[in-house]
């Protein structure tokens, strides 16, 4: 089993309401698992959103917290419901209502990874599934929802930005002729999860850094977006997805040349992210 469920690093002064996730970018394999997979060790990690982990690790010294997945996406995904079980998987669950991420193979115990491809021949216990969940889903959940309430308690509001990486192929289904790629993908849920201004001000931090910069399509927020997103209650939930091919080798699962120059670009963009959460805690307290 991996080791822990998550890590959390907090800042020495807490500062700002915006709290940093990245439920994805767990990398701990336990042999155990990779026994079981007919997956090699490249192909089992192509949903994994790896280094998302290192690219966000400057947060804490803007005054943000950064909450970090222990177990990888593969072994479970921290971005779905705890209900999302997946019957063509899991020994004992019945089949309920149509979800289109169950359907696909990405419920909260996944069955395939990147491009459709299997991790398991054949199904695992319904025990083992809840063990999962219990050990890994439960404790990351409790973690994030405490920071937020924390958040919530000492600024009157939280904003949580949800910290992830799509494959450079990902937004071909959605990019028209004579119109640029999108580098970043934000997703608010098309406006439930987040206030616009806020949206706005992490969309112009982007643009102005030079990076081209997409809301909701393909990809509008998951489980987290939608749980804890209540702008209505001053608490805001912002998906980043960053394309890959910008700091990685895609194939090789390894930093690109290119990593270090971003990786300082977007440090700007996260210390101004974190200071809206400074700026809009100070005008709630005034």
């Amino acid at each position: 089993m991996p080791k822990v469920a998550f890590e959390l690093i907090h800042p020495e002064t807490r500062n700002t309401s915006v709290v940093f996730a990245s439920p994805h970018s767990g990398r701990d394999y336990p042999a155990s698992f990779l026994r079981r997979t007919v997956l090699n060790e490249y192909s089992i990690r192509s949903s994994e959103d790896a280094f998302v982990d290192r690219l966000f690790d400057c947060a804490p010294r803007f005054g943000a917290p950064l909450l970090l997945a222990g177990a990888p996406r593969a072994f479970i995904d921290l971005n779905r419901s705890a209900d999302e079980l997946d019957p063509a998987l899991i020994e004992g669950v019945r089949s309920g209502g149509h979800n289109p991420r169950i359907a696909s193979g990405l419920g909260i115990i996944p069955r395939v990874v990147a491009n459709g491809r299997a991790i398991y021949n054949g199904k695992i216990p319904r025990e083992e599934a809840d063990r999962r969940i219990s050990i890994y889903w439960l404790p990351y959940h409790t973690a994030l929802q405490k920071l937020l309430s924390d958040s919530y308690t000492r600024f009157g509001e939280a904003i949580l930005i949800d910290c992830h990486s799509m494959p450079h192929e990902a937004v071909d289904s959605v990019v028209r002729p004579g119109v640029p790629r999108p580098d970043i993908v934000l997703g608010d849920r098309f406006g439930a999860a987040a206030g616009a201004d806020i949206v706005e001000q992490i969309e112009t931090a982007f643009l102005e850094a030079g990076f081209r910069v997409s809301r909701n399509a393909p990809f509008a927020g998951a489980y987290t977006a939608q749980h804890y997103g209540r702008p209505s209650r001053r608490q805001h939930a912002i998906q980043i997805e960053i394309d890959r091919s910008l700091y990685m080798n895609e194939q090789m699962i390894r930093p690109n040349n290119n990593f270090n120059a971003f990786r300082t670009v977007l440090r700007d963009i996260i210390a101004r992210i974190a200071d809206i959460g400074a700026r809009e805690a100070k005008l709630a307290a005034e």
